[in-house]
């Protein structure tokens, strides 16, 4: 049997008293859902639990039936694979936001807020030419990796806060541990922060924000955990890079954005594409967390009925064979604070085109892997 996983990153959320007092999943229209939840169980499960961060890359692994001990350290790395690039295991490589900072240092924004696309491309530039022992690589938008000789006890020993899990605090006391601790990304910090200045504008300034320190980790294959043919249909670095690690198929998306206005209906027909050749494909939308994060609870409501309507409503009605459908989101993200947390998200399963099938109830994250890879 065929098996879909569609996750919507930061799926879950708050009560928005401007949504009735509905979260954005509830208050959303979601007929082919429905459907769904009519024919197969629903519930609402913490994917990190207890046991790690709320965010995407543990999440996403653990939905994948990846064992916590083959988790990569922060998610730099694997976005690093997702453009083609890879380290030795002498280097490390970080995650760089270009976040909005107040006029005191605190943090505005942890994705350049204030600046067009183009002025986050001009301030990449101006880190680029930051050329001693440090390799700056421009993802897009306010996302950056910074690729260095690796130091071990930066790796083992500096904890930097997420950025966007920091808002309204310093900037400067949450990177003095990491300045203190590597003169070469305190020079980085410091003298591009000059050549930012040019961008100053409304009470706003703007920094180039190391974290998320990673390393090169080999990770098993989707093959050999599960005995299955796999494919990903994605367009977020994170979940490309997964896919790399794990030598899940991925083809290209055109109209691809990892955001609310990514081409959904085009990922469902190459979903349904990738499900003809092979036994297992995820299908990830970012848009949700993206909305969150900038506190659009609208946009990001919006953004679920357009799921649910331009891709689950071919799923639902081009999907011929039997077929295991899972729906989850990966973690909460608030529309109200901007941040992660580790509150429960919806979650559908059932099984399409097929009469008879074993009852199951979802109630943790083992419930759901039990029900997308003990099932025949």
């Amino acid at each position: 049997m065929k098996t879909l996983l569609v996750i919507i990153d930061g799926l879950g959320d708050d009560a928005i008293p401007e949504l009735c007092g509905k979260a954005p999943f509830d208050y959303a229209r979601h007929d082919n859902i429905d459907k769904l939840i009519k024919i197969g169980a629903t519930g609402f499960v913490s994917i990190c639990d207890d046991d790690f961060m709320p965010e995407s890359l543990g999440c996403i692994l653990r939905l994948l039936g990846v064992d916590q001990r083959d988790f990569p350290r922060n998610r730099a790395y694997l976005e690093l694979l997702a453009h083609d690039r890879d380290i030795s295991e002498y280097e490390m490589v970080l995650r760089c936001n270009l976040v909005s900072i107040d006029n005191a240092g605190r943090i505005v924004s942890f994705n350049a807020q204030g600046l067009t696309p183009t002025e986050m491309e001009e301030a990449s530039l101006i880190a680029d030419a930051f050329r001693t022992n440090i390799e700056f690589l421009h993802l897009s938008h306010y996302r950056n990796l910074l690729i260095m000789d690796k130091k071990q006890d930066l790796l083992e020993n500096c904890l930097i806060n997420p950025p966007h899990e920091s808002l309204g605090a310093n900037a400067y006391d949450l990177l003095a541990d990491l300045k203190n601790n590597s003169l070469l990304i305190k020079n980085f910090i410091d003298e591009t922060e000059k050549s930012l200045e040019r961008f100053n504008r409304d009470g706003f300034r703007y920094l180039f924000y190391p974290w998320g320190i990673s390393e090169r980790k080999e990770m098993p294959t989707f093959t050999k955990l599960h005995g299955k043919k796999s494919g990903v249909i994605c367009a977020t670095e994170i979940v490309k890079g997964i896919a790399r690690a794990m030598h899940m198929e991925q083809p290209y998306i055109d109209g691809g954005t990892a955001d609310i206005d990514t081409d959904i209906a085009g990922k469902a027909k190459r979903t349904i594409e990738l499900l003809n050749k092979v036994d297992f494909v995820l299908t990830h939308f970012n848009g949700a967390d993206e909305a969150a994060h900038r506190y659009d609870y609208m946009g990001k409501a919006d953004f679920i009925s357009r799921i649910d309507r331009e891709f689950f409503g071919q799923i639902v009605t081009e999907i011929t064979e039997p077929t295991r459908v899972l729906l989850c989101g990966d973690h909460v993200t608030s529309s109200i604070s901007g941040k992660h947390s580790r509150g429960k998200v919806p979650v559908v399963a059932c099984y399409l085109n097929k009469d008879s099938v074993t009852n199951h109830s979802i109630n943790t994250y083992r419930d759901i892997n039990k029900f997308l890879f003990e099932g025949r």
